[in-house]
């Protein structure tokens, strides 16, 4: 995968983690690893699940919709993962 992505994350416990990455694949893999490259959140909370993946334009882009993707609620990430939304709604 080239270029930004958007991504989320799911733990053993139904937790969500939100990220963003160049290369989806290798971001995931560092994660399911742990120490020292995954997220510090993520350690010993496996197995994990990539539940949803994203390209966006660049990282400007990627870095304002983790943003705005973090404040969002339980439910409406939910919806975003079953594929009921989108992330144009999370633009503008």
């Amino acid at each position: 995968m080239t270029g930004w992505h958007l991504y989320i994350i799911r733990t053993a416990r139904g937790t969500l983690y939100t990220g963003i990455t160049t290369d989806v694949d290798r971001r995931f893999a560092e994660h399911q690893a742990g120490a020292p490259k995954g997220a510090r959140s993520l350690w010993g909370k496996g197995p994990l699940e990539l539940v949803f993946s994203a390209p966006v334009a660049d990282r400007a882009e990627a870095s304002r919709l983790e943003w705005r993707l973090k404040r969002w609620s339980r439910a409406r990430k939910d919806a975003l993962v079953r594929g009921e939304l989108d992330i144009s709604h999370l633009q503008g």
